[in-house]
């Protein structure tokens, strides 16, 4: 069987001395995380246990003997060290985009992992240009915006530099001191700082999710259809519309966070209802 091992910059592993084109056999029994020699049949599996760090050496390895796995995780009584693979080589292994510095990327110029777009320096970002985390527009540096040229968070419009906004340009221009925001449509006398840690608008910030990696053995044999780039990534990244993740978070959050949703400082149920999707009076009847 054909896998991939990590070691130290100075080729050990577990204090384990190995050299390349070597092999060897373990005596006795094998098992997970306790005896006999470990890999991994993906490559990018393998950093599930070590650093993502070009000083670590990378080898393609066979297995010649016994192989026990579970999950992403191999072990063997009898191991080949192949060859050394360089870091660029397993860097596009893994990428099939171009320029990526990350892991799983399908875009170019990725400098972390499983992003689908271009430029981007955040973690799972189907779009353009984003520096955030979780986004599916363009040119985001905030998270989970599912429009463009937002900076804050949460954000379905565009060019919003707060959170929660379903509309476009919704902080103003050229202003040089703190001022005071508007919370569902009426202006109020507080600053964004205050606002921002109102319990409710973190409890919002924490739970809510619209997309996340899926692991290939995780997948269903429909998704696979879908998205044969899976055998090349490993998974693929799984997005729901945002009235959708919204109604998935509001679904997990206890009576305590909810009650805190609904004390934020103006809420107005009908808003709230046309920004997520969620009617927090249909729960109460």
């Amino acid at each position: 069987m054909k896998g991939y091992k990590v070691f130290n910059s100075d080729w050990t592993c577990k204090g384990f001395q190995y050299k390349v084109g070597k092999t060897y056999e373990h005596k006795g029994d094998i098992s997970i995380c306790e005896k006999g020699f470990h890999f991994c049949r993906e490559i990018a599996k393998c950093f599930n246990y070590y650093n993502f760090n070009p000083n670590n050496k990378v080898a393609e390895i066979e297995a010649l003997g016994n192989v026990e796995s579970d999950g992403d995780k191999s072990v063997t009584n009898k191991i080949k060290i192949v060859r050394e693979i360089s870091w660029e080589e397993m860097l596009r292994l893994e990428n099939s985009g171009k320029g990526n510095s990350g892991l799983s990327n399908s875009g170019n110029c990725n400098s972390s992992n499983r992003n689908s777009g271009n430029f981007n320096s955040g973690v799972c970002n189907s779009g353009d240009w984003n520096s955030g985390h979780c986004n599916r527009g363009g040119s985001n540096s905030g998270d989970w915006n599912s429009g463009n040229w937002n900076s804050g968070s949460f954000n379905s419009g565009n060019w919003n530099s707060g959170n929660w906004n379903s509309g476009d340009w919704n902080s103003g221009f050229f202003n040089s001191k703190d001022d005071t925001v508007r919370l569902f449509n009426r202006y109020t006398g507080y600053t964004y700082n205050i606002i921002a840690n109102c319990k409710g608008i973190k409890v919002l910030n924490w739970h809510y999710e619209n997309n996340w990696w899926v692991y290939s053995e995780n997948m269903t044999e429909e998704e696979k259809r879908e998205h044969p780039e899976h055998e090349t990534l490993g998974g693929y990244l799984k997005v729901i519309p945002y009235k959708d993740a919204c109604k998935l978070m509001w679904d997990r959050l206890d009576d305590d966070e909810k009650q805190a949703v609904k004390e934020i400082p103006y809420f107005d149920a009908e808003v709230f209802k046309e920004i997520t999707g969620i009617d927090v009076n249909e729960e109460e009847e």
